[in-house]
């Protein structure tokens, strides 16, 4: 009898062989080991004698395929990502542990209308840690789904972060956040104890 369940990540172990450790410039004898990640989207079963092809288009026009709008956090754990840029690593672990990005309810482009002129802003305790508006970005959202298709194949429940104001600082336990983006439904969210 076969098993079958669905992949839910691929996890990578970086330099896990001698030579390739040493050819990559690290040192197998002094290193923990280390990991990065795959979406479960990138596997693709090679069945014997068959080859599995898939085209990468890029996007022509791009905001035909945006369904939505919300406003979410990257969490970052800057220690490990300290950590991994030192030793030139991914930065995985750093940006992709669980519940590491909080996010409102997506509301649909047709019920919202954003602008330039939109601010966006990040409060913790109550105090204003970040803000800006949406004109502030160097890449607009129709060059961010342009570039960013001509790498990965974009599909429906894709979402992208379009990056962070100034004004990045430790979060602690306890900390209340709330991020606004003009009609947005608010990202509010609490930070806990490390489960």
């Amino acid at each position: 009898m076969q098993t079958c369940w669905a992949i839910r990540r691929v996890y990578c172990v970086g330099r896990n062989y001698r030579e390739h450790a040493l050819e990559m410039g690290g040192d197998p004898d002094r290193e923990p080991p280390f990991f990065f990640q795959k979406p479960a989207d990138a596997v693709v079963v090679c069945n014997p004698g068959a080859t599995t092809r898939v085209p990468y288009p890029p996007m022509t026009s791009a905001m035909d395929h945006v369904f939505g709008y919300a406003i979410g956090c990257d969490l970052t754990r800057r220690d490990l990502q300290s950590k991994a840029k030192k030793m030139g690593r991914p930065w995985d672990a750093a940006k992709g542990f669980d519940h590491s990005c909080p996010l409102s309810p997506i509301i649909a482009k047709e019920d919202i209308e954003l602008n330039a002129a939109n601010a966006i802003q990040v409060n913790v305790n109550g105090n204003t840690r970040q803000h800006s508006t949406i004109g502030h970005m160097i890449y607009s959202i129709p060059e961010i789904i342009s570039n960013l298709s001509q790498l990965f194949r974009l599909c429906q429940g894709d979402l992208i972060l379009t990056g962070t104001p100034a004004g990045v600082a430790e979060m602690n336990v306890g900390d209340r956040v709330s991020i606004t983006c003009g009609d947005l439904i608010p990202c509010e969210f609490v930070m806990g104890e490390p489960e």
